[in-house]
């Protein structure tokens, strides 16, 4: 089956920076690995690595480069917010210092960010995304393409292993 919009795709992925070190990857080194899934055609994953899948079947490997406009974008100046520590989602961290990624609830939904300043009531963080201005490549191996389930394209995002539990 050759993936197409309204598929269900399960794929390994090695991410790095162009010409750089490794960054994540869904194949761990004990092999305990859990490929990604992901519905096609509805932007859950970057949509400049997206439209590769198109065409593809499994057991294909390709890489993809993808430069920072079709990755996360550029770096934003100036993109420095204060939010109240309530805000902060539970980081099972510790104390929260410079430098340190957190997720913060926003009218969005949750959101990565830096902390750039820690106060007393307030952070200070930097909204870009971690991998902003980044050229980057993935390694992908297709492992597994199934349709969609009605379910899951209404709701456009995959149910089950791997994907949503509702």
């Amino acid at each position: 089956m050759s993936i197409a919009n309204n598929h269900v795709v399960h794929f390994h992925y090695t991410l790095s920076e162009v010409g750089g070190e490794q960054i994540e990857s869904s194949v761990s080194p004990d092999g305990e690995s859990q490929p990604m899934a992901c519905l096609i055609g509805y932007r859950n994953i970057l949509e400049g690595l997206e439209t590769h899948f198109i065409g593809k079947q499994v057991g294909d490997k390709f890489s993809v480069e993808l430069p920072p406009e079709q990755a996360y974008g550029a770096v934003v100046e100036n993109s420095v917010q204060r939010i109240p520590i309530k805000h902060v989602l539970d980081t099972g961290k510790g104390k929260l210092r410079k430098g340190m990624m957190i997720k913060v609830n926003t009218e969005h939904g949750p959101r990565d960010v830096r902390i750039v300043k820690v106060g007393k009531f307030n952070v200070d963080v930097d909204t870009n995304h971690p991998l902003a201005g980044k050229a980057l490549n993935f390694e992908i191996e297709i492992v597994a393409v199934r349709d969609a389930t009605d379910e899951e394209i209404a709701h456009r995002h995959v149910h089950g292993d791997g994907g949503h539990h509702h």
